[in-house]
């Protein structure tokens, strides 16, 4: 087990990512089991398979990426940083967009995107 606290904190993006690269790496090559405590959800959206996030000393939710960034709007409010992705889907529900908050990467964003522009497109 390797447990680390706030690993990316201070660093430049290009820091950021070679770290996280790092730690996915280390994860795959050992088979080990990886704790990662960050207040950044961009970080944790790139290298987690589950999610713990605490508030107010206790469990607030506890599931894989997708299930905890379903709550995107509570772990907002709860002033945890969610990823840029994310805040733009929960601006696009804002506005009536029938869209999943749940989208923290490019590849997924893209695809919502084109599925929301392709039934605007078609009526």
């Amino acid at each position: 087990v390797l447990i680390l606290d706030e690993p990316c904190a201070g660093l430049d993006p290009k820091g950021r990512e070679t770290v996280l690269s790092l730690i996915t790496s280390y994860r795959e090559r050992t088979g080990s089991t990886v704790l990662v405590v960050s207040h950044s959800m961009e970080d944790i959206s790139k290298i987690a398979t589950k999610v713990l996030v605490m508030n107010n000393s206790g469990l607030a939710y506890y599931d894989t990426v997708d299930g905890v960034f379903a709550h995107a709007d509570e772990l907002y409010d709860m002033g945890l940083n969610v990823p840029e992705l994310t805040k733009l889907f929960l601006k696009l529900r804002e506005k009536g967009y029938d869209v999943p908050v749940n989208i923290y990467t490019v590849d997924r964003a893209r695809k919502e995107l084109k599925r929301l522009l392709d039934g605007r497109c078609s009526k």
